[in-house]
């Protein structure tokens, strides 16, 4: 061999080595050095695994601290199609169905179950066709899930959506209890099909009793905010915040122990308390469900407050809907008690009356000559229900006199009645913490004519809930108070983080105007007055009833069709609560469709069982009752 062609040939191998190892060293320092940064990015992006830690949302309570509303755990169960269709999980499965079939099954314990499965799976894996054993694995899942999911073996083939080749993840239950989903997840154990089948921990919002309060309590949507009523109202302090854990895995999706867990624990949303008595407002829902049927009326509410503080402490409107179900809130999510705006008729005599009183130009005792149920002063005509002839500012209101009514708010003059009328609150919206409130409608135009029909309740419009607040300032002395539906802000501990206070809006009369309307009123609720069959057992109930003719939403009244309510109080001395009851639209042929036909009973049933569940010391000594005294005609 030529020595100096070897030497070459060695020397031209070691230039080669050198070369490459050369390149090698220069392309690891490349991706170590220079792309360092990027490749580090790309490799956490591909390792990190971040879980979000739900936050519970706060729960909503009563005033007495009576569980309304609070989240429940839920699950939803999903499949990863491309799991399902992997050839090693489906070989365990098959061996799994296999070897359950063994009669020495029940012998072996949990660790020689799964050896053998492992045996037997890598048997199957050589026996059949690997399109042989995916199908087989599918028909084994439908057949085995089927029934506990309660679906039919079809019907669980269709929501695993076989032929969508590119959807590799499906939702097969959007909705499964905490237990129902417990006993899924063990099943998939047993049967070996970890894999597939994916639970996610969901949160699902439930009411305690959905029927109640609906329009107030309000619900959210299916992430949890909240969409209505104070669920959206009080959002903010009820949702929490969502914490989260940052695992490292490796490409084995192990964890990786060289770097740490990163976690932010969650922080659970706050505790809402409500000025609500949900034994008052199961008074008020079951008293307005049977009012409407025995008067034959589809929509109607009850409001009932504090007029000390303003608290309401329930309020029912109808027609309404289930929380839990929802079914029909389109049409039924409209609150009538805040919403709807309605003529209120002879309720709305209170303002001239009071604003007369508290301006010192009449008594109650002050005679006013009521003519003979008409009465014209230039253009303006004004009818009324009777010839009344004279009458006491008192008997007025006791009688309902619209003549009455229009001449003591001509002493007044419209300036200073307009001003009264919306110190009483009419005109804008009480600040209610509910979305979507009416502020009414009050307009003076100066036409003397629409001056006559405002003094008795006509050409305005207003909501129950503003009526309610306007009798509450006579009840409470003469100061209007703003409503409140939110009593604190607890933390789950039981700690107050926020108490509401009352919140006075102002002064509307002095408190010796305010005496002499309770004391007015109180004649209202008398033999001789148009609401006797408001009268309570035990107590003086001061009030005034209510009784108008529908407007026609193309123009004009719909004759023969009426809104009728009341408005009061009990005791009259020293009211603990206001209620208003307002039935739109009765149909009902038994008795004449007056506010003291109809509203007024309603009132009295509803404030013998709130004087009950108030522990309400009784005023007023017990009457005997005579069965064969008749009731006298109920007026307006």
């Amino acid at each position: 061999m030529n020595p100096a062609a070897f030497h070459r040939r060695c020397l031209f191998l070691c230039l080669v080595f050198v070369t490459g190892l050369s390149g090698l060293s220069a392309r690891l320092i490349y991706l170590q050095v220079v792309r360092a940064d990027d490749y580090a990015k790309k490799s956490d992006r591909v390792s990190i695994r971040k879980e979000v830690i739900k936050a519970s949302r706060g729960c909503i309570v009563d005033a007495n601290n009576q569980l309304v509303a609070r989240n429940i755990p839920r699950a939803r169960l999903a499949l990863d199609k491309k799991l399902l269709c992997d050839i090693g999980p489906a070989t365990l499965s098959l061996a799994n169905k296999e070897l359950r079939e063994s009669p020495d099954w029940a012998q072996w314990d949990q660790s020689t179950r799964n050896r053998k499965i492992k045996a037997r799976a890598a048997k199957i894996k050589n026996e059949m066709p690997a399109e042989a054993i995916i199908e087989t694995h599918i028909a084994h899942v439908i057949n085995t899930f089927a029934r506990p999911l309660g679906l039919p073996p079809h019907e669980l083939r269709q929501r695993m959506k076989l032929d969508r080749e590119n959807q590799k993840y499906v939702v097969i239950k959007p909705d499964l209890a905490e237990e129902d989903a417990e006993n899924l997840k063990k099943l998939t154990r047993e049967y070996s099909i970890l894999h597939s089948f994916i639970f996610e921990e969901l949160q699902k919002r439930w009411y305690v009793m959905p029927g109640m309060a609906a329009h107030i309590i309000g619900f959210g949507d299916h992430t949890g905010a909240g969409k209505s009523g104070i669920e959206k109202q009080m959002d903010l302090y009820m949702a929490g915040k969502d914490g989260y854990v940052v695992n490292y895995r490796d490409k084995f999706e192990l964890l990786a122990v060289a770097k740490p867990q990163e976690i932010r624990p969650p922080i659970h949303g706050l505790n809402v308390q409500l000025t609500l008595d949900m034994g008052l407002q199961a008074i008020l829902e079951e008293e307005l469900d049977a009012g409407l049927k025995e008067f034959s009326a589809a929509k109607g509410t009850i409001v009932l407050m504090d007029p000390n503080t303003g608290s309401v402490l329930a309020m029912a409107s109808r027609p309404s809907y289930n929380l839990n179900t929802r079914e029909n809130i389109a049409e039924n999510g409209f609150d009538f008690a805040s919403q709807a705006i309605y003529e209120p008729g002879s309720t709305f005599k209170i303002i001239a009356t009071a604003g007369a009183l508290d301006q010192g130009l009449v008594e109650p005792s002050t005679q006013v000559f009521c003519h003979y149920a008409n009465y014209r002063l230039g253009s303006v005509r004004v009818p009324d229900h009777h010839p009344y002839g004279m009458l006491s500012v008192e008997q007025v209101l006791a009688k309902s006199s619209n003549i009455g009514a229009y001449k003591i708010a001509l002493q007044l003059g419209p300036a200073k009645f307009f001003n009264y009328l919306k110190a009483f609150g009419f005109g804008a919206k009480t600040n209610i913490l509910m979305s979507g409130e009416s502020a009414g409608v009050v307009r003076n135009t100066g036409n003397p004519t629409d001056f006559s029909r405002v003094a008795y309740g006509y050409a305005v419009s207003v909501t129950p809930l503003q009526v309610a607040c306007a009798y509450s300032a006579i009840a409470n002395g003469g100061k209007l108070m703003e409503p409140q539906l939110l009593k604190s802000i607890m933390a789950n501990n039981g700690t107050i983080i926020k108490r509401y206070q009352p919140k006075q809006v102002r002064r509307v009369i002095k408190e010796s105007t305010a005496l002499q309307m309770r004391r007015a009123l109180t004649t209202v609720v008398d033999i001789k007055g148009t609401a006797k069959r408001a009268k309570v057992e035990g107590y003086k109930v001061a009030g005034k009833t209510g009784t108008t003719v529908k407007i026609n939403p193309d123009g004009g009244y719909l004759h023969g069709r009426y809104t009728v309510s009341f408005a009061g109080m009990m005791p009259a001395e020293k009211p603990a609560f206001v209620c208003v009851v307002v039935v739109d639209d009765p149909q009902t042929t038994e008795v004449k469709r007056y506010g003291g036909t109809i509203a007024a009973p309603i009132f009295a049933k509803v404030a013998t069982r709130v004087a009950a569940r108030m522990g309400l010391e009784p005023t007023e000594p017990m009457e005997p009752k005579d069965p064969s005294q008749p009731l006298a005609q109920a007026g307006h």
